[in-house]
C-alpha cells in the first residue's frame, strides 16, 4: 500500500515541482551571494579606514612603526607558512599562522605599498590622529605626517599648515579644472581646425586645383587659429606655472621627509580625526569620483566615467541598428515569406548564429566592417587623409555594428514568437474591415507583438553590455584620449575608439602592474556593470507588462 502511494506521488509530478523550486531557490541564492560578494569587496574600498601605526618586533627587518590601513587577512597552516617563508620563525605551539595585509602606500618612496605581516611579529598597534592620507595623481596614496607647507615662497608649520594645505588643494583643483578646460576647449578646437586646413590643402594638391581665392581664405583662417592658439597657450603656461608653485613636506613612517608638489595631489584627509558623518561624506565623494572621473595609474586609480560613457553610447547605437533589422527580418519570415524548406533553413541558420562564439563575430567585424567597408569609405570620401585611416580603423561604429550582428538572432526569434502568438482571426478581421495588409501589420500586428519585440531588444542590450571578446578587435581600447561625443562637429564621432566596462574589468584585473591596488576596483566595476544590466532587464519587464496589459483586450 505504501509502495502504491509512493508511486502515485511520483506520478503526480509533485517531486519535480519541488525540484524546480529548489533549483530556482539555489539560483536566486547564488545570484544574491555573487552580488553580495562583489558589493562588499568593491564598495568597502571607498570607506576611509583608520590609519594605524604598526610596531613590529625589534629583530624584524624594519624596527620603525609602519603606517597603513588593514585591507585583508588570511590563515595558513604551519607547513604552508614554512614552505613560503623558510627563514621565518614562528612559535612552536601554533598550528595555524595568521597573516594580515597592510596597505602602507608610499610606493615611490618605500615600496612595496602592500605588505603581508605575520600576526606574531606585530608587537602593538596605535591610531595616531596626526596621520594624513594624500591621494596623488601618480604612485598611489602617500601616508605620513604633515611637516610644513610652502605657499608663495612662505613656509608654514604646525596646525596652521593644515588649514593652509587644505585651502591650497582647493586652489590646485580649480587650476587643474582651468587647464582641462583650456586643453579640451580652445586648444582642442584650434588643433581640430588646423587639421581640417591641412586636409583641405592636401585635397587641393591631389586634385591639382589652383584657386588663389580659396588659398587666401585658408591662410586667413589659419592665421586666426594661430592667434587663438597663442593666447590659449599663454594662459595654459600661466596656469601650469601657478599649479606647480606650491609644495609640502611630509614625514613618512621611516623618518624621511618627502617633498610633495601640490600639483601632484588630488585630495587629502585625516582619517583618524574623522567622525562617522565625515566618513560618510568622504565615502560619497569617493564614489562620485569613481563614477565621474577619468582613470589614472594604468587604470588602477581614479574613476571609470569614460568606460561608462562608452558602454552606454555603444549600447544605444547598437540598439538603433539592431532593432529595425531584427524586426524587419522576423516580419518577413512570419508574415510575407512562403513557408517551406527554404524558410525553415533560414530559421535554422538564425538559431545557429545565436550559438556562434562572440570572438568569431569580432574577427568578421574586423575583416569586413573595418578593413573592407571602412577602407572603402576612406578611399572614396577621405583620400586626403590617407595613409592615416579615418573609418578604416576600429571605432565606435564598427563595434556597434558587430554587436548588432551578434544580437540580431535574439531579436528575430523573440519577434517571431510574438507574431506567432497573435490569433489569425485578428488579422482576418482587420482585412475584412477594409484595411490593407500593411495597415494591419503596422496598426494591429506590430503593436500587439511589441512586448515580445521589446523583450528581444532588451535581452540583446543586456548581452551586448557584457560582451568583451569581439570589442577588443573592433574599437575598445585601454584608455581613450577623448570621448566619442563632444562639442566639435559632427558632435558624435563614430570613428573614434572608446572604453568599455567589460574590457576595463579585464584590463584592470589581468593587466594591472599592481594587483592588490586593482582588486577592489575590479569588484566595484563589475558591480556597476551588473547593476546596469539588471536595470535594463527590470526596465524590460516593466515595459513589457505595461504593453501586455494595454493590448490584452485586443488579443481577447
Amino acid at each position: 500500500m505504501a509502495k502504491r502511494k509512493r508511486t502515485g506521488w511520483f506520478a503526480s509530478g509533485e517531486p519535480w515541482i519541488w525540484l524546480n523550486a529548489a533549483a530556482v531557490g539555489i539560483s536566486i541564492s547564488a545570484v544574491l551571494g555573487l552580488l553580495l560578494l562583489i558589493g562588499s569587496q568593491g564598495l568597502s574600498h571607498f570607506w576611509p579606514s583608520d590609519v594605524e601605526a604598526v610596531q613590529l618586533r625589534a629583530d624584524n627587518a624594519s624596527a620603525a612603526p609602519l603606517l597603513g590601513e588593514w585591507v585583508g587577512s588570511e590563515t595558513v597552516s604551519r607547513q604552508q607558512f614554512m614552505e613560503a617563508s623558510p627563514q621565518a620563525e614562528i612559535p612552536h605551539d601554533e598550528p595555524l599562522v595568521e597573516r594580515r595585509l597592510l596597505k602602507t602606500g608610499n610606493r615611490r618612496e618605500a615600496p612595496p605599498d602592500f605588505r603581508w605581516l605575520d600576526s606574531h611579529e606585530i608587537v602593538s598597534t596605535t591610531i595616531p590622529d596626526d596621520v594624513i592620507v594624500i591621494e596623488r595623481t601618480e604612485w598611489g596614496n602617500l601616508y605620513g605626517r604633515l611637516v610644513s607647507v610652502t605657499l608663495d615662497n612662505r613656509v608654514q608649520e604646525g596646525e596652521a599648515a593644515i588649514d593652509a594645505f587644505m585651502a591650497a588643494l582647493e586652489r590646485v583643483e580649480t587650476l587643474r579644472g582651468s587647464i582641462v578646460e583650456l586643453e579640451g576647449g580652445a586648444i582642442a578646437s584650434v588643433n581640430s581646425g588646423l587639421e581640417k586646413i591641412r586636409l583641405e590643402r592636401r585635397a587641393m594638391q591631389m586634385s591639382d586645383e589652383a584657386d588663389p581665392a580659396r588659398e587666401a581664405r585658408i591662410a586667413a583662417r589659419q592665421a586666426e587659429l594661430d592667434a587663438i592658439y597663442q593666447t590659449a597657450e599663454a594662459e595654459l603656461r600661466d596656469a601650469q606655472a601657478a599649479l606647480r608653485r606650491d609644495s609640502a613636506e611630509i614625514r613618512i613612517s621611516d623618518g624621511r621627509i618627502v617633498t610633495l608638489n601640490l600639483a601632484d595631489t588630488v585630495r587629502a584627509w585625516y582619517p583618524n580625526r574623522m567622525g562617522v558623518i565625515d566618513k560618510i561624506a568622504h565615502y560619497g565623494a569617493s564614489l562620485w569620483i569613481f563614477l565621474s572621473d577619468s582613470p589614472r595609474e594604468a587604470n588602477t586609480e581614479g574613476g571609470i566615467f569614460p568606460a561608462i560613457f562608452g558602454t552606454v553610447m555603444m549600447v544605444l547605437l547598437m540598439s538603433v541598428l539592431v532593432t529595425p533589422f531584427g524586426v524587419i527580418a522576423a516580419v518577413y519570415l512570419r508574415e510575407y515569406a512562403r513557408q517551406g524548406a527554404f524558410v525553415r533553413l533560414i530559421r535554422i541558420a538564425v538559431n545557429n548564429l545565436a550559438g556562434v562564439p562572440s570572438i568569431v563575430y569580432g574577427v568578421f567585424g574586423l575583416g569586413f566592417f573595418v578593413y573592407f567597408v571602412g577602407g572603402s569609405i576612406d578611399q572614396l570620401f577621405y583620400p586626403e587623409a590617407l595613409p592615416a585611416p579615418t573609418f578604416g580603423t576600429p571605432g565606435l561604429l564598427w563595434a556597434s555594428l558587430t554587436l548588432a550582428l551578434l544580437t540580431v538572432p535574439v531579436v528575430i526569434v523573440s519577434t517571431e514568437e510574438g507574431l506567432t502568438r497573435i490569433p489569425r482571426a485578428v488579422r482576418e478581421g482587420s482585412l475584412a474591415l477594409g484595411a490593407t495588409k500593411a495597415e494591419t501589420l503596422f496598426r494591429i500586428v506590430l503593436p500587439m507583438a511589441s512586448p515580445s519585440i521589446l523583450t528581444g531588444v532588451i535581452l540583446a542590450i543586456a548581452r551586448a553590455a557584457g560582451e568583451v571578446a569581439p570589442l577588443m578587435l573592433v574599437g575598445v581600447v585601454k584608455l581613450a584620449p577623448t570621448l566619442p561625443l563632444d562639442g566639435e562637429f559632427p558632435f558624435l564621432h563614430l570613428d573614434r575608439k572608446f572604453m568599455h566596462l567589460g574590457f576595463h574589468i579585464y584590463d584592470v584585473g589581468f593587466q594591472s602592474p599592481n594587483v592588490e591596488a586593482a582588486r577592489p576596483l575590479v569588484y566595484a566595476t563589475a558591480l556597476l556593470l551588473v547593476l546596469i544590466i539588471l536595470v535594463l532587464n527590470l526596465t524590460a519587464i516593466m515595459l513589457r507588462n505595461r504593453l501586455e496589459a494595454r493590448y490584452r483586450s485586443l488579443e481577447g
